[in-house]
């Protein structure tokens, strides 16, 4: 059997004292980032497992945080995760990812799962479910332990987030919708027990009051986000007796879907429809008809969530406040919408 490398092994091998080799274990704060950077690279070599159970015991930190996504093969996930880790690597923390597949009794299950392995704080975007689920993020944020949503998020006391004006996103599509002389917008939406999916809706609706078109709820049509749905969503609209002159996604892969039927339909986009999606996913930009969208910045929607974290941790306060920042989205003008002018931003 291999004997097991110890702090010791490793302090003897580097000559230092095994004090200095514990403390560079225990994160990045407590040394020269020279002596962390050899101390960790030496362990790695000679196969040192610390216990991360021991570890957190005497230091009050595992240096490991949570995150709690619906979908990880989404480019605005994977980029809100790249930020969050791009914040909090240099600090000495690692990231553990997990998915619900939007299903909220996942979620509970996920949350009691990084608690048993003590995870210095969690980072979640909540499931597409319609069960109001409430009592355990309140009891997280009754236990003190740093928790902060982002992009979909419930409203709890004591629980900081970091979101996109999604409303002004509804508005912004819409209304480029109807510069481009759309008059009769059809909106796929989802749950709106999500508020992300409920304020781009409202924001759509407002744009049409503020431009004197006037609301029609058959245009409103609630379907699950993807290619597919997208397809069978459109189909359905185009068979009604006024189909629209322009669709409004709130999801890009629900736009691909509407350019894809619309197409089969022997219909042109835009110049017979007019599309925008939502997220500005990379498939959106690199199509030969690039589709119009909202950008919502992921990247730099990780990087505040974590450092929101930090400041948390950081903080002397035996309250914590809470912290909620609202980023704002930006519209990608593309082929798909471009009716009148043809020129695009990107």
């Amino acid at each position: 059997m291999t004997k097991k490398t110890t702090i010791y092994d490793i302090a003897e091998k580097l000559n230092i004292s095994s004090a200095t080799v514990s403390r560079a274990l225990n994160g990045p704060d407590k040394v020269s980032k020279s002596t962390y950077d050899l101390v960790n690279k030496t362990a790695q070599e000679m196969g040192y497992r610390g216990n991360i159970f021991a570890k957190a015991l005497k230091s009050g930190k595992s240096y490991n945080v949570g995150v709690i996504v619906p979908w990880i093969d989404t480019d605005f996930f994977g980029s809100a995760i790249r930020g969050i880790q791009e914040a909090l690597n240099p600090k000495g923390y690692h990231v553990i990812i997990c998915q619900t597949y939007d299903k909220a009794h996942l979620e509970v299950e996920t949350i009691n799962s990084l608690l048993k392995i003590q995870v210095d704080g969690i980072f979640m975007s909540i499931s597409n479910s319609k069960t109001d689920n409430t009592e355990v993020f309140s009891d997280l944020a009754n236990k003190n332990i740093p928790f902060v949503f982002f992009d979909r998020k419930k409203n709890i006391k004591g629980v900081s987030s970091v979101t996109v004006d999604d409303f002004k996103g509804g508005y912004l599509a819409t209304t480029h919708l109807i510069e481009q002389g759309c008059k009769h917008i059809a909106h796929f939406t989802n749950n709106h027990q999500l508020e992300i999916f409920k304020n781009r809706y409202l924001g759509y609706k407002q744009a049409l009051e503020d431009h004197g078109i006037k609301f029609d709820p058959e245009l409103v049509i609630n379907a699950p986000y993807t290619v597919e749905d997208g397809r069978k969503t459109t189909k359905k609209i185009l068979k009604s007796k006024t189909p629209p002159d322009a669709i409004f996604a709130a999801h890009d892969f629900l736009a691909l879907g509407a350019i894809q039927e619309i197409k089969a339909q022997g219909l042109k986009v835009p110049d017979d429809i007019c599309v925008v999606g939502f997220s500005n996913e990379p498939f959106s930009k690199f199509m030969e008809l690039s589709i119009t969208s909202v950008n919502q910045s992921p990247l730099e929607l990780g990087k505040i969530s974590a450092q929101i974290f930090l400041d948390e941790i950081s903080s002397n306060e035996k309250m914590k406040s809470e912290k909620h920042v609202v980023l704002t989205p930006e519209l990608i003008k593309r082929k798909s919408s471009m009716r009148i002018n043809r020129e695009v931003e990107r």
